[in-house]
């Protein structure tokens, strides 16, 4: 699979995660359970996911951490990082999790939904040991088990309504709607029409509904098709001579 970034930036993003998450626990004394509800809130946790160089190799652990809380509760953090001699499990804790992250393209926030702090503190022993891919092994094949269901009907379950209910307030067959929680329709080849009234509905984002981080690119040429006539005229606005060639590969793509 093509991941976020190169694995050269790897270790600093391990690092740095490490650091924030050693920092805000053991030297500001920020609940474990509650800096990885903050880190998955906060948009720092996206740009590390995307590989945004100023995220990863840009900034300390520290400053990683006060951004977080500052964002997301308005605070500043001021204690000084106490010294030490070893990797705390708070570190190794980051510092895993962001392996994984990167290993599977995950978003923090599906990471921190199936396992929380105190899950992933019990694994330090004997996991910090061990080599990083039976960490992998384990956190996989506990999240696979976790969103074993498709994304609409995991999201419609905890919305608390029925798929009839969904099926009339996004305006979308119940057959539909049964067969895309079934699987037996890709969700990932409906239309953009489609997927924006579930998500709509659903109070989450098309991006909660899709079920593979690659449909991305598809979702985006498809927004591209469904707009092309408006895209063509704002480009139109700005190079006239760019307009057919931009609408005969729309055609060409159809």
């Amino acid at each position: 699979m093509t991941r976020a970034y190169q694995e050269i930036y790897l270790n600093k993003a391990q690092s740095v995660l490490g650091d924030a998450f050693d920092y805000a626990i053991n030297t500001c004394g920020i609940a474990g359970n509650d800096f990885i509800k903050l880190f998955s809130a906060s948009t720092v946790s996206g740009r590390m996911e995307n590989g945004e160089p100023a995220a990863l190799a840009g900034m300390s652990g520290i400053e990683i951490a006060s951004e977080i809380i500052s964002e997301t509760t308005g605070k500043e953090l001021s204690p000084k990082q106490k010294e030490r001699f070893d990797r705390s499990k708070e570190y190794w804790i980051g510092w895993a999790v962001a392996y994984y992250q990167w290993f599977s393209g995950r978003k923090y926030s599906e990471v921190f939904r199936v396992f929380s702090y105190d899950d992933l503190l019990k694994m330090y022993h004997p996991l910090h040991e061990a080599d990083i891919t039976k960490f992998v092994d384990i956190v996989d094949k506990r999240i696979r088990e976790y969103y074993a269901e498709t994304n609409l009907k995991r999201i419609r379950t905890a919305y608390g309504c029925t798929q009839a209910e969904l099926a009339k307030k996004a305006d979308v067959s119940l057959r539909s709607v049964q067969m895309y929680e079934q699987r037996n329709k890709d969700i990932n080849k409906a239309s953009v029409e489609t997927v924006y009234r579930l998500a709509k509905s659903l109070g989450c984002t098309v991006e909660d509904l899709i079920e593979k981080w690659a449909t991305l690119l598809w979702f985006s040429w498809r927004c591209i098709r469904l707009y092309a006539h408006e895209i063509a005229s704002l480009i139109q606005s700005h190079n006239r001579n760019f307009q057919i060639p931009f609408l005969c590969l729309l055609r060409r793509k159809s």
